[in-house]
């Protein structure tokens, strides 16, 4: 998720699950092979499972990133065809990208004989008007027979002009039965699903009837709902990390961060809905919001929020 899912959220994710296939923002093409490559593709061992998502249409361009994605140590490579924004579109990759599965296709092999980790891709269910499950379906057998073997989709279509990306994630309704539909016709492809899921409950519905699930804005507004993925998804008999523990799970990381310039409101702003739904949380967030951006502030911040939590 653009924006927020940078190696800060991702490592204060790991702490939460163990198990769990972390992903980061989308990347584009252009930002790795023209820009500051480092910047956008560095992170710590300690996120992996790791994801990298890459965001454009070019073949070589993609298998070339595809090739450096997995010199930084990434367990998969992602396209997106997912994300319907304005500036996404403009670029000519993201979910315009359904209109052109056979363009989609040749991106998917060019990464596929570049790299030899796993590369998948990320789609709705439809775009604009062609929403039918018959344009579907065309897309997902032209880029399967390029290679792909797993696709996590998003149970919505995607207006590409007229609605925000933030209106494409909630006025579009939910069609989970379209994904479902998916696995009976490609039993033999994985497919996960995503879009709106917002309890493990739902979660393990779901897995009985397809391969995975994506669960996005929900754990990062809700971030503690992951402590119980690795025990009730996985089958792991680890106890439960406490919110506590997360905490302090994270002061290393956190000092060793702001010795490199890095800012504690860069970190702590994906750490604000630990304790949503427990005592404290609002205390937690404000502390949090109120400090964590002062010139100077450490990791001492994060403590005082944390004793507002008791």
């Amino acid at each position: 998720m653009l924006d927020w899912t940078d190696r800060h959220c991702r490592y204060f994710h790991r702490l939460l699950s163990r198990h769990a296939l972390l992903y980061s923002e989308m990347v584009t093409t252009g930002a790795i092979l023209q820009g500051n490559a480092e910047r956008h593709l560095q992170f710590d061992a300690a996120e992996r499972p790791l994801a990298l998502q890459l965001g454009g249409s070019d073949p070589a361009a993609l298998a070339q990133c595809a090739v450096i994605g997995a010199g930084y140590g990434y367990d998969q490579i992602n396209l997106n065809v997912g994300c319907p924004s304005d500036r996404v579109q403009n670029g000519r990759f993201g979910a315009c990208l359904m209109a052109e599965p056979q363009l989609v296709a040749d991106c998917l092999a060019a990464m596929r004989d570049a790299v030899s980790i796993p590369v998948t891709v990320k789609s709705r269910i439809g775009i604009d008007d062609r929403d039918s499950y018959a344009e579907l379906t065309e897309f997902i057998a032209t880029v399967a027979n390029a290679g792909c073997k797993t696709f996590i989709v998003h149970a919505r279509k995607a207006w590409l002009s007229g609605l925000s990306p933030k209106e494409n994630r909630e006025i579009p309704p939910l069609r989970y039965d379209v994904v479902l539909q998916l696995k009976q016709d490609f039993p033999q492809l994985e497919i996960v699903i995503n879009g709106g899921i917002n309890s493990l409950d739902t979660a393990e519905a779901l897995l009985d009837r397809v391969d995975g699930v994506m669960l996005g804005r929900e754990v990062y507004h809700n971030p503690y709902l992951l402590a119980e993925v690795d025990a009730r998804i996985f089958h792991d008999p680890q106890p439960l990390p406490s919110r506590r523990q997360v905490v302090i799970g994270m002061q290393d990381y956190i000092e060793r961060q702001l010795e490199s310039g890095q800012r504690l409101h860069n970190i702590t702003r994906h750490m604000l809905g630990l304790f949503h739904g427990a005592d404290g949380a609002r205390a937690w967030r404000r502390h949090l919001s109120e400090h964590a951006g002062k010139p100077g502030a450490g990791f001492q911040v994060v403590l005082d929020a944390l004793a507002f939590t008791f």
